[in-house]
């Protein structure tokens, strides 16, 4: 049965606009072209200047008025510049940015008790996250950027005719006599102008331009963080602008001309007060009605509604991969597989120019102000700056070296994960983890409970391991043996035989299971260990076998640098490693190699957890083909069966297996 109400509309953007459309039906609303009957709704787009047909015929068929607007966090781009939103605002009742009459905002932040303590725990644990992640409605910037030198005076710039301005009695007259303000209140002060989003993108026309720039006021139009700028701000001004509402959650007192929603609780200096605004609001309250209460959130990856802590994982994911690739790339020394799945992932701002020769694509990488890319194990000592990229930890149900395109990858500025003679970010990460925020730790565990629940490893591929009984199961993961890991990270023990030999003279009265790595199983990589000699050491040999069903079947891992050691650390195994893979050195293994002795914060699990699975890599969801959050790799992982090839890619494979003893060349 369809309990649809139906929503009438008279404005094109309604038709347009496929995300505005989703979002309203989720919500409930059909939207209907034609006369509403009584108790029906109208949708306008607040008070565009289009709206009055769509109130003329609200009022005439006395059907109920709904405003929809974008909410406060809305993408990565403007509108204008392409992006859906992610969230909208449906208010019964008026607009949050005209004061002449309660909006369903302002009858909250009156009315509303605002007092769960869950509520604004919430409220403050996600205002702590979006500063940290530099989280704003626009997100185009780079957080890179080094700020003006701190003690300026922050004037926030709007767009020129922009419906909240007109609603606060705001032109060109009111900003300069902000700007005067300005000056006048903080004379030995330089002014930062800050420059709206769309104005910077040339859509719109700001109200402040380079003529108003002199000695000690300077116009900001590049894109730049609102928090690092709100941290060098002695004051800010503002007529009406959501950094406004920003500024408050940055916690600063802002001086408001116009009369937006955030104005006249206590937390603004307000030069033209609201009648009828008298409580005293906490920043909390103004955030959890502002932004939980009043909006609706949208998850494009599930295609549902949402809460606010799902948009933030698509925000910074999505923020993430504008930041990294938006200037574009030159990759180097990619195979020809590969090549798709990079631009898919990498090359969304700009396309990936793929060069072979490393020092053509050094020079296209300067010629174009570009970033360069190279594939980690191809490059491994470089004199220069690049990006190295690998395969990420929850990579795809299906193996690499059967062209199975990766849901994950990394990209790492300082070096690689795997190889422990320099810092790479991930080691970073994992020391800057000690002290997570409460929601960091929250989603971590989450995630740690969501991956050991679907069996989840790196490849998702073999059959479910048989079951195993006796005492102290020690697992013994094979792994490629010209593999980079193992040539920059192993230690004194190299092979999978001298691994094996080396557990049993440790381990005489354990049962020993040894799991031959899947790249070596299929004959396309090296590694194999005869079976004279597996026999010597193993108890059982595991061929063909899901490592995510074998994990809760063991009791302790020892490896030199497999990636199987953190997937048992995460599931609470005990793990010894012979060599400095990238989890050793931190205090939650039993370490017989040498892991760097720069490792010495001392993170816990779900600290390793956050900064290798969540913070580190890149996630791209084949079915909306969007960066993503590791929770949506996750689900996909989950919901899908392993990858089928085409004769094309089996033969490919074939022949990689051939030059195993090549990898270069297809790797």
């Amino acid at each position: 049965m369809n309990t649809a109400r139906k929503l009438f509309y008279y404005n094109g953007g309604f038709l347009r606009q496929k995300r505005v459309r989703r979002i309203l039906s989720l919500a409930g609303y059909e939207l209907t072209l034609g006369l509403p009957d009584r108790g029906d709704m109208v949708a306008v787009w607040g008070q565009s200047p289009n709206q009055y047909r769509g109130q003329w015929i609200a009022k005439k068929r006395k059907a109920g008025l709904l405003r929809v607007e974008d909410a406060f966090l809305r993408s990565v781009q403007p509108g204008r510049a392409g992006d859906p939103p992610l969230g909208l605002i449906l208010d019964r009742s008026g607009c949050h940015f005209d004061a002449s009459y309660p909006c369903d905002l302002e009858n909250i932040l009156r009315h509303d008790p605002l007092k769960d303590t869950d509520l604004l725990c919430c409220a403050e644990q996600t205002i702590m996250r979006i500063r940290d992640n530099h989280i704003s409605k626009y997100n185009a910037f780079e957080t890179t950027q080094s700020p003006p030198a701190p003690g300026y005076v922050l004037v926030i710039d709007q767009t020129f005719g922009d419906a909240a301005l007109r609603a606060s009695g705001a032109g060109k007259a009111e900003f300069k006599a902000m700007l005067a303000a300005a000056r006048r209140e903080h004379p030995d002060a330089n002014i930062i102008i800050k420059s709206h989003a769309e104005t910077i993108l040339g859509h719109r026309r700001g109200y402040f331009s380079a003529a108003d720039a002199t000695d000690t006021i300077r116009l900001l139009a590049t894109p730049i963080s609102p928090w690092q700028l709100f941290d060098g701000a002695i004051a800010v001004y503002t007529m009406s602008s959501q950094m406004g509402f920003e500024a408050i959650l940055a916690g600063h007192t802002p001086h408001v001309f116009g009369q937006p929603f955030y104005a006249g609780w206590g937390l603004s200096k307000d030069r033209k007060p609201i009648t009828g605004r008298t409580r005293i609001l906490s920043r909390a309250q103004l955030f959890a009605a502002a932004m939980i209460l009043y909006p609706i959130w949208y998850d494009p990856y599930r295609d549902r509604l949402c809460a606010l802590e799902d948009v933030l994982d698509t925000l910074e994911a999505q923020s993430r991969a504008w930041r990294d690739d938006h200037r574009g790339w030159v990759a180097c020394g990619m195979r020809l597989w590969k090549r798709p799945h990079l631009q898919s992932i990498f090359g969304r701002s700009k396309r990936i120019i793929f060069q072979n020769n490393l020092a053509k694509a050094r020079h296209t990488s300067t010629r174009h102000q570009r970033n360069l890319m190279v594939w980690a194990s191809g490059h491994q000592d470089l004199a220069f700056p690049a990006t190295r990229i690998e395969d990420g930890f929850l990579r795809s149900r299906g193996l690499g070296a059967t062209l199975t395109p990766p849901l994950s990858l990394v990209a790492d500025r300082l070096g690689i994960y795997y190889d422990p003679r320099a810092p790479s970010q991930l080691e970073q990460m994992i020391g800057d983890t000690v002290t997570l925020r409460p929601d960091q730790k929250a989603r971590a565990e989450r995630l740690r409970q969501q991956v050991i629940g679907a069996g989840l490893t790196k490849y998702n591929a073999g059959q479910t391991a048989a079951e195993i009984t006796g005492t102290r199961r020690i697992l013994v993961p094979g792994q490629v043996e010209d593999d980079a890991s193992i040539l920059t990270a192993a230690g004194d023990i190299k092979t999978n035989l001298a691994l094996l030999t080396a557990v049993r003279r440790a381990n005489p009265d354990a049962i020993i299971l040894y799991k031959p790595h899947p790249d070596v199983e299929a004959r396309l990589r090296l590694g194999a260990v005869p079976d004279r000699d597996t026999a010597a050491s193993a108890d059982r040999v595991l061929t063909n076998t899901d490592p995510g069903t074998l994990l809760t079947q063991i009791d302790e891992v020892w490896t030199m640098t497999s990636l199987l050691g953190f997937e048992a650390l995460l599931r609470n195994k005990r793990v010894v490693t012979y060599g400095a893979p990238f989890y050793a050195g931190w205090g939650l293994t039993h370490d017989l190699g040498r892991p760097p002795t720069r490792r010495v914060a001392r993170p816990d699990l779900l600290g390793l957890l956050y900064a290798t699975l969540i913070a580190y890599p890149r996630y791209f969801d084949p079915v909306t083909r969007l960066p993503c959050p590791v929770e949506v790799v996750v689900d996909r992982l989950n919901e899908s069966a392993p990858a089928r090839h085409s004769p094309i890619n089996r033969a490919l494979s074939k022949l990689q297996g051939l030059c195993a003893s090549r990898a270069a060349f297809w790797r």
